[in-house]
């Protein structure tokens, strides 16, 4: 257990930082806007990540919902729960470096006040992050006492809109608002945001009632 939540804390803020490091090597991107891109390409393999390991605990589980077990469940809720730590610390350099763009931080601006005007200023995202390491954590692993793998698995589901939010955000900060390919995305984000974010939560209530 300890050692896949140790890969964790190595893997997600280890992309991000090769990410930044490669786009502003080899793209010459500033650091804002790699630091930022960077940040949701780690985000979007996080959720290509659990979505894949939801396909495959939901597909192994569906004989009895409640008693079917999948190593993988453990292994991922274990192997992510980093992300929500590094996440948190992620979104407060994107929004470091954003409002330094926009001359709202100077450059030797003190770092302890611009961390407590972020969690000011995003304190839902925090709370979020922190009840799913606090509560949901906990929760997934210990207390439901390896019953409900299937549900977990589709739960995982959830991810699935995340891409979609991430490339709209890009294109939005490479100023490609105006494209094909942003329209397009728009549209695939509407219906797998209701699909996966609002459809899925009626259906689980369905499935355990059966």
């Amino acid at each position: 257990m300890w050692g896949l939540m140790v890969a964790g804390l190595l893997f997600f803020p280890g992309i991000f930082l090769l990410s930044s490091r490669s786009l502003r090597i080899l793209m010459g991107w500033s650091q804002a806007d790699a630091v930022i891109v960077s940040a949701r390409a780690v985000s979007s393999v996080q959720a290509v990540m659990a979505v894949a390991a939801g396909c495959v605990i939901a597909s192994a589980c569906r004989i009895d919902l409640l008693h079917d077990r999948h190593w993988l469940t453990d292994a991922y809720i274990t192997f992510a729960a980093p992300y929500f730590v590094y996440d948190v610390y992620a979104m407060f350099l994107c929004d470091w470096h954003r409002r330094r763009v926009k001359g709202h931080e100077a450059d030797g601006g003190a770092r302890q006040a611009a961390i407590l005007g972020y969690v000011r200023r995003e304190y839902l995202m925090v709370l979020h992050h922190i009840f799913m390491v606090v509560f949901c954590l906990p929760a997934s692993l210990v207390w439901r006492q390896g019953k409900g793998d299937y549900f977990q698995g589709v739960l995982f589901l959830a991810e699935l809109s995340t891409p979609f939010v991430c490339l709209a955000k890009v294109l939005i900060q490479l100023k490609r608002a105006d494209t094909l390919a942003f329209k397009v995305n728009g549209a695939l984000t509407l219906l797998v945001f209701l699909a996966c974010r609002v459809a899925l939560f009626p259906y689980l209530y369905l499935a355990y009632s059966r």
